[in-house]
């Protein structure tokens, strides 16, 4: 990983962000290692090689962030993920990986982690990543975005909607899903912007969800079942 330059300071408070780093590539866990420390806002608690270690550290614990590998030996990420989230659910989870694994992803994502990045990020959009996550928000790596859009997001016309989605829902949902912004949906529909945003409110509703990324991805899981 490259070094940091500047690192982002907006939007945390004085108390430090409580991290705990899981890889089991050692190299990996001294560059992280390196930044992290000198990062405003950040307290790295532990690193660890082993999701097992790393779960029994957590116990009894307070820890805000664990930014953790995807795949290792013994535990690995996602499962660490849903154990957390079974035993301490106030404990965010990011993910950094160094493989291009969709199916991953997807399942980090809709199990809520709270980003998905990769080790070839600059390290101040994993510092970002991690203060993010501490505020309750989603990150997704520029790379895994536009790969999440392009090959499981745009077929969403054959998926099978909730009996109460309306058809003016529909064709916001349908442009969501092709990566638009509430804006660029208004000036396609020639509608208002206020109106999208309350149809993206009402379909995160219909379909249980709390976020955008999370509705799109809900979409295309019901096309996919």
């Amino acid at each position: 990983m490259p070094t940091p330059d500047a690192l982002p300071t907006e939007g945390t408070s004085d108390a430090p962000i409580r991290v705990v780093v899981v890889d089991n590539d050692v190299y990996v866990l001294h560059a992280l290692r390196a930044y992290l420390e000198s990062a405003p806002h950040i307290e790295l608690l532990r690193t660890f090689e082993s999701a097992t270690d790393a779960l029994r550290f957590l116990r009894g614990r307070r820890v805000d962030v664990v930014l953790t590998d995807v795949r290792m030996p013994g535990m690995d990420g996602l499962e660490l993920l849903s154990r957390i989230k079974q035993e301490s659910p106030e404990i965010a989870v990011v993910f950094l990986t160094g493989f291009d694994d969709d199916t991953a992803m997807l399942t980090a994502l809709t199990q809520h982690a709270n980003g998905f990045l990769y080790k070839t990020d600059e390290p101040n959009e994993v510092v970002r990543a991690i203060v993010a996550a501490h505020q309750g928000g989603t990150s997704i790596s520029p790379d895994a975005a536009s790969r999440l859009v392009a090959d499981h997001l745009r077929p969403v016309q054959r998926r099978r909607a909730p009996d109460s989605v309306t058809p003016a829902e529909q064709n916001v949902l349908e442009l969501l899903c092709e990566g638009m912004s509430n804006a660029e949906v208004a000036n396609q529909l020639f509608i208002a912007e206020s109106t999208v945003k309350r149809h993206v409110s009402s379909l995160m509703r219909k379909y249980g969800v709390d976020s955008r990324l999370r509705l799109v991805i809900e979409a295309t899981k019901a096309q996919h079942p």
